[in-house]
């Protein structure tokens, strides 16, 4: 047993080599593998839509009374409902259909995403560049399965434009595969980096903001449906086929009620052919038997402005948001206008994939006016967001009282004290320069006197000395005696000297 111990825990290495680190670098993938990954992320989520879709035909067909299900049929008539859960237009017997339910392009959209998740991640992408080959080849895959189906469909009763059929399935799957794969390859990273961060703020309380929207049409659509749950049961029928496929049809059409209570929460309203139903109007006109719109109200409430109280709040939520990004009040402000802007056009694109055409009937078209809903969500964020982010953010503290006129005059005097006190310094000095060069004039003439007066008191000792020496009358006149040749002295006179020279005239009067 030891010795297998020993066999097991023995390091292979030569020895003297020691392992630099304890990081393994991650095995390079191969062209074979990355190849293989590809391959599966273009093409499940192609048969997981495609099934899901021919699976709900076939359930649907089958529960159906007096009905023959038929599995061709089912195959045939998965492909159009492929592309309508792409929100492809269709021609139903040259009536088109393009108010198409969001469920399914939510579901098929959100597999799209996480398949090119783990195709990013089984590759080792880590770089925006790594994801460009997986996004390139689900949204490939997706524009050729949609032109496919609709050169298929070219003699069936069902028509479709094919190059509609090659862009909206392509872009929608790209845009799936972009927001799934740009967090794992560091895009929002890059992102914020080359973006003004007032507006990255924006942008995220915008998002809040829309999300914050949707959640009020979405309250409102729940009340209202549960008030009416008499109406919505009475439209089920008895039998079991009708009645599932209703339920099926009014939960895919699910997301689009709620966008619609959206837009009449916020104030403009929507509109099923010739019915409007709208915060301060309203005109009466026929309804389809969905169970999904039994909640729509046969009159107008005067109670119904209260229900704009939820975009005032949402846009103050939105205001709280940004109150403390920075302490200036303009840059909160334009960030405010930044998550407007988001909401706004949020809300056009919502609002552009809830309505279309419904064929030429009575309840054709179903449309939210998303001009009027961009510009009055816009107004709901910013005006009540403005005003929250502007007042409860931080200000500068106040400047002490006093006319705006005196700072500058304050101002004014000092630079020109400063000046006036540079000047008098600089002339000030030029006089300290004068006035020593002046007194050093002075100090040198006395000096010179002083040096002439002792040299003629020497002079006059000398001749005493001399005269004693000879015995002559001090009294008398003394004769003329050259004096000695003295050596020169210094012209520059110390203050020693000068003291000195004092100092020998009373010796000289002795």
């Amino acid at each position: 047993m030891v010795r297998i111990m020993k066999l097991l825990t023995r390091d292979e290495r030569p020895p003297g080599e020691e392992p630099v680190s304890d990081l393994v670098p991650e095995p390079e993938v191969s062209r074979a593998k990355r190849v293989r990954v590809l391959l599966s992320a273009a093409c499940a989520p192609l048969l997981f839509s495609y099934t899901a879709v021919a699976t709900v035909l076939a359930v649907v067909a089958f529960a159906a009374d007096r009905s023959r299900f038929s599995s061709t049929g089912v195959l045939l008539a998965a492909g159009p409902g492929w592309l309508a859960s792409w929100q492809v237009e269709l021609e139903f017997g040259g009536h088109p259909l393009s108010v198409l339910p969001l469920l399914p392009t939510i579901v098929v959209a959100w597999f799209t995403a996480r398949t090119a998740s783990r195709a990013v991640r089984r590759i080792g992408g880590g770089t925006p560049a790594d994801a460009v080959p997986v996004v390139a080849v689900i949204a490939g895959a997706h524009a050729l399965f949609g032109v496919l189906i609709a050169l298929l469909a070219g003699g069936s009763p069902v028509g479709v434009n094919p190059l509609t059929a090659f862009c909206v399935p392509g872009l929608l799957a790209g845009l799936a595969a972009v927001a799934a794969t740009a967090k794992r390859c560091g895009s929002p990273a890059t992102l914020r980096e080359r973006f003004d961060p007032v507006a990255v703020h924006g942008l995220r309380a915008g998002a809040l903001g829309l999300a914050a929207l949707i959640a009020c049409g979405a309250a409102v659509f729940t009340t209202v449906t549960a008030v009416s749950w008499s109406t919505v049961d009475g439209l089920f029928e008895p039998g079991l086929g009708a009645s599932l496929g209703l339920f099926l049809l009014s939960l895919a059409y699910l997301p689009n009620a709620v966008i619609a209570a959206l837009s009449f929460t916020t104030g403009p309203g929507f509109s099923v052919g010739s019915l409007t139903v709208g915060m301060f109007g309203y005109r009466e006109g026929q309804l389809p038997g969905v169970p999904v719109l039994a909640g729509i109200p046969s009159h107008h409430a005067v109670w119904w402005p209260a229900l704009l109280l939820l975009p005032a709040l949402v846009g103050a939520l939105v205001g709280w948001k940004i109150r403390a990004i920075d302490e200036d009040p303009m840059l909160r402000m334009r960030a405010v206008a930044v998550a407007g802007a988001l909401v706004a056009f949020g809300c056009v694109i919502l609002g552009t994939l809830a309505g279309g055409r419904l064929g030429d009937g009575p309840f054709d078209p179903v449309s939210v006016p998303v001009g009027v809903a961009s510009v009055i969500t816009f107004c709901w964020i910013v005006i009540p967001g403005g005003f929250v982010a502007f007042f409860a953010g931080a200000h500068d503290a106040p400047e002490p009282p006093g006319e705006p006129g005196e700072d500058t005059e304050d101002t004014d005097g000092a630079d020109a004290t400063e000046d006036i006190d540079a000047t008098d310094v600089i002339e000030t000095d030029e006089e300290v320069v004068d006035s020593e060069e002046g007194e050093e004039g002075e100090a040198a003439e006395p000096d010179e006197d002083i040096e002439s007066e002792s040299e003629a008191e020497f002079e006059d000792e000398a001749e005493a000395e001399l005269a004693r020496e000879l015995g002559e009358d001090l009294d008398g006149t003394p004769a003329e005696i050259e004096p000695e040749s003295e050596p020169e002295q210094d012209i520059a006179v110390t203050e020693s000297t000068d003291g000195s020279g004092d100092e020998s005239s009373p010796g000289g009067d002795r």
